[in-house]
């Protein structure tokens, strides 16, 4: 054998001699690289399976705790609700002059949702008390059900029945309705005598049901709930199993002890995970098909191939690559730089290859190409730092006016000790200045900036008495969407100014928005003086500054300029107006959630802080 095994030696290294140096590295660079692959691939096969059960395994126990748990908080509010009916209602109560309906109906008007009925019964199974329903089926033998044998053998314990239909009592909705019964024994009081009876409370099995089936155990895992003695209490497939098209294992897993259990049923490998629950017994059994987990084994041995053959195709070309000519690096830096002579400064990968000197050339075109992407990142930040100080300096100018306008109307109404108005006032001041900060934020939705318009509103229509009235509507679509913050008070506060100041309590001021389209617009009308369209189109061109006084249009002008920083050219303000008729002030946006706009780059500043 180690004769063999020299022969194999000297004859590989024979071939070797005759071929270059070049390809002597190259194939022996890959057959070493080759062997650690498959090594390492192995290793990480065998690991990826043993962690892939453990995970399997402990994704199982926990699903089943958590079934555990819900099943034990639900069992625990029967047991709890059993308890109240008993100590608190029928200890304390004589049957010979007491009634226990009323105390009985609220408390199952108090668990409705859990409960399909509550009933006691006397030894011989008469109906003393029972909600909702009262009427036994003329075929209803109490004493006969398993249940209430159960009660009255073990009078110490409460004793949980397997999933059965309410059987006992006339339903006028005629309804099948699937329960768990909860039994005990009880002490009835008549007379100063003392005799037994049967407490009866038969939960919703929907809710047990609901436990079960909202879990994920994998593609085909599932979770069912047994007796102590095997019989089915909940199974995601229960009617097929009644039905004998399908079996189940019940009867075998109600022999296992708690844990993870490997099984073969009706051969199929599976992996069982069994929990069982406090009170009652009842076993809970986590079933995961082993196939589900081999499945992901087949998966990763794929992968692992695949993995295998692109890496030995990958060391092959790395090491002839390795020993090829200076030439080819020399030739990929050559078409790298006419890509960057073609302009191409952002899809360029400069190739840093080859011999020490080719490198350094490489390294240093990529410092000239990262240099150039920096200053360029440089120019576009100040740019969009320089729009951000135009659009602040604008807002700024906002402001201070109207906040120096409403303090010194708050003043004057605590001059002349109208402290509730001041008090009111103050209060929409504190709102509307909430809304005007916005966490820093330049962008609102509409319907916040509609809520700023109603505060400014009510502190104007008190400081003006009442000289007006305001409407605030908007479609339901067009309040979650953007706009730029204080765009439409400037344009209420013109409105103010302009026609309702010297009018005698008649004026109307409407505030709408509405969209088409893929545009947003919200009008500001008035039916004050109005004014020619020629001086209602000059508030917005820079003749504005020729006119001077009181709500003069600066603000317009500001608006207009914020509107168009932000969202380009295309939107801004339009002014309509008619002498004695009134003025219409319409902010033409577009139409975007404000996440669009938030998230926007190129249209507009971002929000600063």
């Amino acid at each position: 054998m180690r004769k063999k095994a020299r022969d194999i030696i000297d004859k590989i290294t024979q071939l070797l001699q005759k071929k270059s140096l070049q390809f002597t590295i190259s194939i022996t660079f890959t057959a070493v690289s080759v062997v650690g692959m498959l090594i390492v691939g192995g290793s990480l096969s065998m690991r990826f399976i043993s962690s892939s059960e453990k995970m399997v395994s402990d994704d199982s126990t926990r699903m089943v705790d958590q079934v555990n748990l819900n099943l034990d908080n639900y069992l625990r509010n029967m047991m709890r609700i059993s308890d109240s009916m008993y100590y608190r209602v029928i200890k304390n109560a004589d049957l010979s002059t007491d009634n226990i309906s009323n105390d009985m109906s609220l408390l199952y008007e108090t668990n409705r949702d859990l409960l399909i009925s509550i009933g006691v019964f006397s030894n011989s199974g008469k109906v003393i008390a029972a909600e909702p329903l009262t009427q036994l089926k003329p075929s209803a033998n109490v004493s006969g059900e398993s249940w209430f044998k159960d009660a009255a053998r073990k009078i110490e314990n409460c004793h949980f029945s397997t999933p059965h239909v309410q059987n006992l009592f006339v339903d006028p909705d005629n309804k099948y309705r699937w329960v768990v019964s909860l039994s005990r024994s009880v002490e009835l009081t008549s007379a100063g005598s003392i005799t037994h009876g049967v407490l009866l409370v038969d939960m919703n099995f929907s809710g047990i049901e609901q436990i079960c089936k909202n879990v994920d155990l994998g593609e085909s895992g599932y979770i069912y709930l047994i007796d102590g003695s095997g019989e089915i209490i909940y199974h995601p497939r229960q009617q097929l199993i009644y039905s004998n098209l399908i079996h189940e294992n019940n009867y075998a897993a109600a022999k296992y002890d708690d844990g993870n259990h490997n099984e073969t049923f009706e051969g199929q490998q599976r992996l069982v995970t069994v929990k069982t629950a406090g009170y009652t017994g009842w076993k809970i059994i986590a079933v995961t098909p082993t196939q589900d987990i081999t499945s992901n084994y087949q998966q990763f041995q794929i992968f692992a191939l695949f993995f295998i053959f692109f890496a030995i195709f990958l060391m092959i070309f790395v090491n002839m690559f390795l020993s090829s000519r200076i030439a080819n690096p020399l030739k990929e830096l050559e078409h790298s730089v006419k890509e960057l002579d073609q302009g191409n400064l952002s899809g360029v990968d400069i190739s840093v290859s080859g011999s020490y000197e080719v490198q350094h050339l490489g390294k240093t075109i990529r410092s000239m190409v990262d240099q150039l992407h920096r200053l360029m990142d440089d120019i576009v930040a100040e740019q969009e730092s320089k729009r951000k100080s135009e659009l602040d300096a604008l807002q700024s100018q906002i402001n201070p006016h109207f906040l120096y306008n409403t303090l010194d109307s708050i003043i004057w109404m605590i001059e002349n000790e109208r402290y509730d108005g001041a008090v009111t006032m103050v209060t929409a001041l504190a709102r509307l200045f909430r809304i005007s900060l916005s966490k820093g934020k330049n962008i609102i939705t509409v319907g916040d900036e509609l809520e700023h318009v109603r505060n400014y509103l009510t502190i104007q229509k008190m400081r003006y008495k009442n000289k007006f009235s305001y409407e605030v509507s908007a479609e339901p679509e067009t309040l979650p969407c953007a706009t730029i913050k204080l765009i439409v008070q400037p344009l209420v506060e013109n409105a103010i100014y302009h026609g309702m100041e010297f009018m005698s309590g008649d004026g109307e001021i409407r505030i709408k928005a509405y969209h088409e389209g893929n545009d947003l617009y919200i009008d500001i009308i008035d039916n004050g003086l109005g004014m020619p369209q020629e001086q209602a189109d000059a508030l917005l061109t820079e003749e504005t500054t020729k006119v001077r006084g009181k709500g003069s249009g600066i603000g317009l002008k500001n608006v207009q300029e914020r509107i168009q920083l932000y969202f380009g050219s295309e939107y801004g303000l339009a002014i309509y107006s008619e002498p004695d008729e009134g003025t219409t002030a319409r902010i033409h946006l577009p139409l975007k959630s404000l996440e669009e706009a938030e998230g926007s780059k190129g249209g507009g500043p971002n929000d600063q802080k």
